[in-house]
């Protein structure tokens, strides 16, 4: 079984673990606090705006019941694990990109491309779905007290400012695993050709990397799928405090 270098002594979201351990490289964490890194992100007009939503009044508008969101939050979630666990789930074909089919590793060379498609595809639909749903749930808590409204526009204004920064990010996933990708293929051919790399049992299964970089792949679309749905739950939360 093939296996990725793992690293130690490094603490974050479950994703950049992930992605340290599969890439093998180390993520110093950041000495800066939170208030700090956010000074460096936000002009002055988005400054301006996030004045504006933490000291304004906020519109009042029709109260919505907290279960109703809750549900729907649970059944986007369940749908976009589902889609991550599955490329044929529903998920995906309702959008009508159909996933590139992965040819089978013993027979043909694999190409990462198709890999790189449907992990794109996958942020796309996670991007879309959720942003509906903090949407959704502001607009539930703006109906709610004058402080829960507040935080609602705080959201909002949060999301507008920081979502390119989280988005450009994210975007960069897809190269660190096409390495990854890459060394477990070069390390099954060496196995196979005599010569067995550090972390390479006998015997090896023509073709089995591709399962363990399948699974891989899965486990750090599931942590980034937890990491995007962080500002729903946070809304959720209110919601039913309010």
């Amino acid at each position: 079984m093939l296996q990725a270098p793992r690293r130690a002594g490094f603490s974050g979201p479950t994703l950049i673990r992930l992605l340290v351990r599969l890439t093998g490289n180390d993520a110093p964490e950041s000495g800066q606090s939170l208030s700090a890194q956010l000074s460096q992100w936000l002009g002055w007009t988005e400054a301006i705006a996030l004045s504006a939503a933490l000291n304004g009044n906020p519109p009042a508008s029709a109260a919505r019941a907290a279960g109703a969101e809750e549900a729907e939050c649970a059944r986007v979630r369940t749908v976009l694990a589902a889609a991550i666990a599955d490329d044929r789930a529903a998920g995906g074909r309702q959008r009508g990109r159909p996933r590139p089919a992965v040819p089978d590793p013993v027979d043909t060379v694999v190409d990462y491309a198709a890999f790189r498609q449907r992990y794109v595809t996958s942020q796309q639909t996670m991007e879309t779905e959720i942003a509906t749903l903090r949407g959704r749930l502001r607009t539930a808590l703006a109906a709610r007290a004058s402080g829960m409204a507040r935080l609602a526009m705080v959201d909002a204004v949060m999301e507008r400012v920081l979502g390119a920064r989280e988005q450009a990010l994210l975007a960069t996933i897809p190269g660190m695993l096409e390495a990854h990708f890459t060394r477990l293929r070069q390390a099954e051919e060496a196995a196979l050709a005599g010569t067995r790399p550090t972390g390479v049992a006998a015997p090896v299964t023509p073709g089995a990397w591709l399962t363990v970089f399948q699974n891989d792949m899965q486990s750090v679309l599931r942590a980034e799928l937890d990491l995007r749905y962080q500002p729903v739950e946070a809304l959720l939360a209110a919601l039913r405090d309010s």
